[in-house]
């Protein structure tokens, strides 16, 4: 039975340990975008290193409609804020990208490139911060690649990468944050879908499987064995040469 409170222990012990390795005195530096992972991982940089330490981002892409989530959740943290708005840079740059590419800019071009310029902004914000930037992907997400390569799935250090869906909402819980936040439903705020409806399963059935190696419905356990095997690359180093010498 998955224990919360002991896990969020050693992971905020986790956090403290990597701090004082990989920059003593440092700040913790994330983008808040008001779902459960940026404000779990929020939190528990909080309890880990001091809410003087912690420094929330948020990046709408013009106008966020949920950002007042974001703004409720760093209130509620009493953390420091920014407030950088991407849109300028997007329609510069993919203004720039349309007129050279044309018709061969792809729809996942347009809905990648928002988390990479957000992950540029986050890395500013940290560098000149004495940061280090927090990736906010879960074990959910990561095992089926439903992050995008050098923007959400960039960072300096994961709290989440160990953990469900499920185990995160648990141990937002135990923090003790606004629950609206917590179960609030997955979204990447790109595409205007859910989470779930662009994976074709639900978190729970993926959950489970990852946990138990147990997927009931032969035709979703296919889809996620495909989706993990084809992410994989997500997860590992750059590949590189290795010369004879």
């Amino acid at each position: 039975m998955f224990n919360a409170k002991k896990v969020k222990d050693a992971c905020v012990q986790w956090i403290r340990d990597w701090f004082q390795e990989n920059g003593p005195g440092c700040n913790a530096v994330l983008g808040i975008s008001g779902g459960k992972d940026s404000s779990v991982c929020a939190a528990l940089c909080v309890e880990a290193l001091g809410k003087d330490r912690v420094i929330g981002v948020t990046m709408p892409n013009g106008v966020q409609p949920d950002i007042a989530d974001s703004i409720k959740l760093i209130n509620h943290l009493g953390i420091k804020r920014y407030d950088i708005n991407i849109g300028g840079a997007y329609q510069a740059l993919m203004g720039e990208v349309e007129a050279k590419l044309g018709s061969s800019a792809s729809d996942q071009t347009r809905i990648n490139m928002p988390p990479r310029l957000r992950m540029t902004a986050l890395y500013a914000v940290s560098q000149s911060n004495n940061g280090r930037v927090v990736n906010t992907c879960n074990l959910s997400e990561d095992w089926v690649g439903y992050s995008t390569r050098y923007g959400d799935a960039a960072g300096d250090f994961s709290p989440l990468g160990g953990l469900t869906k499920a185990e995160v909402c648990e141990i937002g819980l135990e923090l003790g944050l606004p629950v609206d936040l917590v179960q609030k439903t997955p979204s990447d705020g790109l595409c205007g879908k859910s989470d779930e409806d662009n994976l074709g399963f639900t978190y729970a059935v993926l959950d489970k499987y990852i946990r138990t190696g147990v997927c009931e419905d032969p035709a979703t356990k296919a889809l996620i064995d495909r989706k993990h095997v084809m992410n994989l690359f997500k997860l590992k180093p750059i590949p590189h040469f290795e010369p004879e010498l």
